[in-house]
């Protein structure tokens, strides 16, 4: 944690005490701060070549720039995140490609993996969420990507469209993803046996979007799941936990992983 700031008229003490040879310890107890503040206090003054007596044009504004000076702000273009932030609700926009015509216009600019912390952080300051605490094992989310995927047919030169499920594990994130011709009843549960397989194992609880497949009627007190989807969950001894309705949050971490595109 950060040493409060000295006042400049302590400041100006600390400097005058070391002059006449005190201790560090002595000068903290006669002035009534930490040894660690006044030792702080001496090193930023040897740095900024101040000593004691100070010039008669250095007043506290002086004396407090000379000890600490405003921090140099970075070099690098700035992305304007709110725009981003807006782009990013459009269907199909990724943070991959809004980084991609960032670096276009801006070569010196951030790479791909600060970029996305640096949203990261700014998104966070938006609204206070309370942060998850995974335990490994216990969760999977499970979801189709927002985006689909155009498939060229080899023999028939027909492009395709297929649809993107992903499931991702809680604790790891760790992801399993796959691309199927449709969200229905059967390419769902086949995508939840398949991501089972992948993982080597069954989450306690499995945490799925109302998609109609899987969840007939999405509630947030009595949710009913299909009853195919139901006993593939008893087959594999797994609870389904739907998301409840118009809460993102509930699979954040599906839908985080999937707008990398």
């Amino acid at each position: 944690m950060p040493q409060e700031r000295l006042l400049m008229r302590k400041i100006r003490e600390v400097l005058r005490l070391s002059s006449q040879g005190l201790s560090k310890r002595r000068i903290a107890a006669s002035l009534g701060i930490s040894a660690t503040a006044a030792v702080e206090c001496l090193h930023r003054a040897r740095c900024a070549g101040v000593s004691w007596p100070l010039p008669d044009d250095v007043d506290d504004a002086v004396l407090e720039l000379r000890l600490y000076p405003p921090a140099t702000s970075s070099k690098r273009p700035q992305p304007h995140w709110p725009s981003i932030h807006r782009e990013l609700k459009r269907a199909g926009v990724t943070l991959q490609l809004l980084w991609g015509e960032y670096r276009e216009q801006n070569p010196s600019g951030y790479g791909y993996s600060q970029y996305c912390e640096l949203y990261r952080e700014w998104k966070g300051r938006l609204t206070p969420t309370m942060r998850q605490a995974h335990i490994a094992g216990e969760r999977v989310f499970v979801d189709y990507a927002g985006t689909t995927l155009a498939v060229n047919d080899g023999l028939t030169s027909e492009v395709k469209t297929a649809q993107l499920f992903v499931a991702v594990l809680g604790a790891s994130s760790y992801t399993f993803a796959e691309a199927t011709w449709t969200q229905t009843l059967a390419d769902w549960v086949g995508s939840h046996a398949r991501a089972f397989a992948f993982f080597h194992g069954v989450t306690a609880i499995t945490v799925s979007d109302n998609l109609k497949s899987g969840i007939t009627k999405a509630c947030f007190y009595e949710p009913d799941v299909n009853l195919t989807y139901e006993d593939m969950a008893k087959h594999y001894g797994t609870v389904i936990v739907p998301a409840r309705p118009k809460k993102p949050r509930d699979k954040a971490i599906a839908s985080y992983c999937s707008s990398f595109g």
